[in-house]
């Protein structure tokens, strides 16, 4: 009978082992990214792995070229992989369109390329305001400008798993065993996908952060308060912005001052980024929305690791919880964050 497993993915080194049983249970594999014509000679060892690296654009590079690696054996072993993702086509080919000297104006109203651009434009431009707004700008209108970025950013991916979903139903005929690699704010693709094949199919969701927070014995999600806020709006798109929206946006902004930015490079059983990633999701639950406020005046101008400090004082001294009760972050001298 045939099978889906949608593989919900973290793109962080320590994940790799979980995606690679994943993957040696099916026959064909469907990764979350545009075609690349390098990519087969890559898999067949005609292309070194750096080499192709270098010519895509690449956020994560130690998670990169482990996982090339691992496709290069599970290409050997004869499974069928294959690259998925128009909505990242299409943008690609925007950007060739533009570089080329043409104008958005050109792009024409009525075609899945402007949708494709004006959902970039749109999330991107919010992003943008962001990020001047957080420099200078009010608690107050920083919040705000999380929420409209969210909500920008929620119909991109939404358009994202739109388009993927149509995608794959036109490859998923010949095997019966298929996984889709998806990252884990994709959640919309798994319901999309069930509603084209009209649950004739079984598709299965596997949250692969949450097999290795049960491999920690640890209860919970992987999911930051920015992250829960977009889910918010991919699901709701025209609900309106409540108190829990704003606590949700308040948080973030603490939650990206707490998270380490550096790629970790070690052994599976470490679970640095797993382990990261809680410790700052559970720190930010124990701040309400006049704490979000009292911090980010001080926190936004801090590096990673004096913003820790700030917000761990601030929690023992004013909030008056007990040092055993706060969770326990890995900095970046735990591991050395290349290969």
């Amino acid at each position: 009978m045939k099978r889906i497993t949608i593989g919900f993915s973290i793109h962080r080194p320590e994940i790799i082992p979980v995606a690679a049983d994943l993957m040696r249970r099916h026959e064909a594999i469907f990764l979350e990214d545009p075609p690349d014509p390098e990519f087969r000679r890559m898999l067949r060892g005609d292309l070194t792995i750096d080499d192709y690296l270098l010519g895509i654009d690449v956020e994560y590079p130690v998670f990169s070229r482990r996982m090339c690696r691992l496709l290069r054996e599970l290409n050997r072993e004869g499974k069928k992989i294959f690259q998925v993702e128009p909505f990242l086509e299409h943008l690609l080919e925007i950007h060739s369109f533009l570089a080329e000297g043409h104008a958005p104006s050109e792009i024409p109203r009525d075609s899945l390329r402007y949708r494709v651009y004006l959902a970039e434009r749109n999330a991107t431009g919010a992003l943008l305001d962001y990020y001047q707004v957080v420099l200078k700008g009010s608690f107050e209108a920083t919040v705000e400008a999380v929420i409209r970025f969210a909500r920008f950013d929620a119909d991109r991916f939404r358009l994202r798993d739109d388009l993927r979903s149509r995608a794959l139903l036109g490859h998923l005929k010949n095997d019966q065993s298929i996984f889709v690699e998806a990252g884990s704010i994709h959640w919309s693709l798994g319901q999309m996908l069930r509603q084209r094949l009209h649950n004739r199919v079984p598709v299965r969701p596997v949250f692969m952060a949450h097999e290795v927070l049960k491999t920690l014995g640890e209860k919970g999600h992987l999911y930051g308060p920015g992250d829960q806020l977009t889910l918010a709006y991919i699901f709701h798109p025209n609900i309106e912005t409540t108190a829990r929206e704003r606590l949700l946006a308040a948080r973030a902004l603490v939650y990206t001052k707490l998270i380490e930015k550096q790629e970790f490079a070690v052994d599976s059983e470490t679970f640095p980024h797993v382990r990261n990633e809680l410790a700052c999701i559970r720190t930010v639950k124990l701040l309400n929305l006049n704490d979000c406020g009292r911090l980010f005046p001080t926190i936004r101008r801090l590096k990673t690791p004096d913003a820790r400090h700030l917000v761990h004082n601030y929690l023992v001294g004013v909030k008056k919880l007990s040092e055993d009760s706060l969770p326990r972050f890995l900095g970046s001298g735990d591991s050395s964050p290349t290969e």
